[in-house]
C-alpha cells in the first residue's frame, strides 16, 4: 500500500468551498462525460452515519476504459467501470474506489477541511481521534503541497480561462495569484488529503500504485484550479441552489454517458458481454499472480450492499 497526504490551497474560506466543491465536481463530471466514457450517477441522497452523523452518500460509476496505459490494459476488460463511493460530512468526507474484478485493487481518500495554509501538521492525529487518519501523523516525507497556481497540470487539461496567474473574480475581486500567494493571501483554507491506494498483484503493484498516484495528483489540481476559477459561477448559492444545479447535471451527465454507450454497442465492433469480466487468456495470468478475479454483472440488475468498502477524488 502506498500512502501519501496533499495539502491544497485555495483563496476562498470552508464555508465558501462547501457550495464550490459541489458545483465544480458536477460541472467536471459532466465535462468529462461522452463517447461512452465518463460519470453516471447511480444515488446521490441524504445518509446518517452511525459515527459521523448526517451526511450526503454518492455512489457513481466512472468509465474509463480508453484513459489506462497499454500495460494496464492488457489485463483488463475493454469495458468496464470503477465504483466511486463517497460520503460527505463536511467539513470531512471519505470517498472509496473499487473494481469489482479486481478484489486486491482499492483506493481510500480521506478529507479535512481548514481554514489554514497548509500548516497544520498535527490534522492527521486529530483526526485520528475519530479513528480517521491513523494513530499517528502523516511521516513527513509523505506529506506533498500543491500548488494550484504553479504546479503543471497535463497540456490537454490547461485553459486559459483556468489559469490562476491571469484569473480575476469580478464578484470577489480576488485574482491574479501571485508567488507565494498562500502565505499572504485572505481568505485561505487548505484541503487536506490521506490518500491510500493498494494494488497487491507481483510485479504489478508499485508500478501501478505510483500511476494511480500521479493520475490523482493531477486530478486533484485540475479540481482544485477549476473550483477558483469558476468562482464567479458558483458565489452566493445557497446550499439548496447548488444541490438543484447538481442535480440537473446528474441527470445531463447520466444521459451523455448512456447515449454514447448505446450509440457504440450498436456499432459495427461488438462489446464484450458483462456475464465475462476478462478473457481466458487474460483470466488466467491474473490467476498466476494471485489475483481472484469476479464476474461483472449487468449493470441494470446491480444489487447494492450497504456494507462499505476496505478502500480509497474525491
Amino acid at each position: 500500500m502506498l500512502m501519501k497526504e496533499y495539502r491544497i490551497c485555495m483563496p476562498l474560506t470552508v464555508d465558501e468551498y462547501r457550495i464550490g466543491q459541489l458545483y465544480m465536481i458536477s460541472k467536471h463530471s459532466c465535462e468529462q462525460s461522452g463517447g461512452g466514457e465518463g460519470v453516471e450517477v447511480v444515488r446521490n441522497e441524504p445518509d446518517n452515519h452511525p459515527k459521523y452523523g448526517a451526511g450526503q452518500l454518492t455512489e457513481k460509476r466512472i468509465y474509463l476504459s480508453s484513459k489506462l496505459p497499454s500495460w494496464v490494459k492488457a489485463f483488463v476488460p475493454r469495458f468496464f467501470y470503477v465504483t466511486e463511493k463517497a460520503w460527505n460530512f463536511y467539513p470531512y468526507t471519505i470517498t472509496e474506489y473499487s473494481v469489482s474484478f479486481l478484489p486486491k485493487f482499492s483506493i481510500r481518500i480521506e478529507t479535512r477541511f481548514e481554514n489554514n495554509n497548509g500548516d497544520n501538521d498535527n490534522v492527521s492525529s486529530i483526526l485520528s481521534r475519530k479513528s480517521v487518519f491513523g494513530d499517528k501523523p502523516t511521516p513527513a516525507e509523505n506529506v506533498c503541497f500543491l500548488d494550484i497556481l504553479s504546479d503543471p497540470i497535463p497540456e490537454k487539461h490547461y485553459k486559459e480561462s483556468e489559469d490562476l496567474s491571469l484569473w480575476q473574480s469580478s464578484k470577489t475581486g480576488r485574482g491574479p495569484l501571485e508567488k507565494g500567494w498562500r502565505d499572504s493571501h485572505k481568505p485561505v483554507m487548505c484541503s487536506y488529503k490521506r490518500v491510500e491506494c493498494s494494488f497487491e498483484v507481483y510485479g504489478f503493484q508499485t508500478r501501478t500504485e505510483e500511476f494511480i498516484h500521479r493520475n490523482i495528483r493531477d486530478i486533484l489540481l485540475v479540481g482544485h484550479r477549476q473550483a477558483v476559477a469558476w468562482i464567479d459561477e458558483w458565489h452566493g448559492l445557497c446550499l439548496e441552489e447548488v444541490r438543484e444545479y447538481e442535480r440537473t447535471m446528474q441527470e445531463k451527465t447520466n444521459s451523455k454517458v448512456k447515449c454514447s454507450q448505446n450509440s457504440t454497442d450498436s456499432g459495427l465492433v461488438p462489446r464484450p458481454a458483462f456475464s465475462r469480466s476478462i478473457s481466458v487468456t487474460d483470466e488466467r495470468s491474473l490467476k498466476k499472480m494471485g489475483v481472484t478475479t469476479a464476474a461483472v454483472p449487468d449493470p441494470s440488475h446491480v444489487t447494492h450492499s450497504p456494507i462499505r468498502l476496505n478502500s480509497t477524488p474525491e
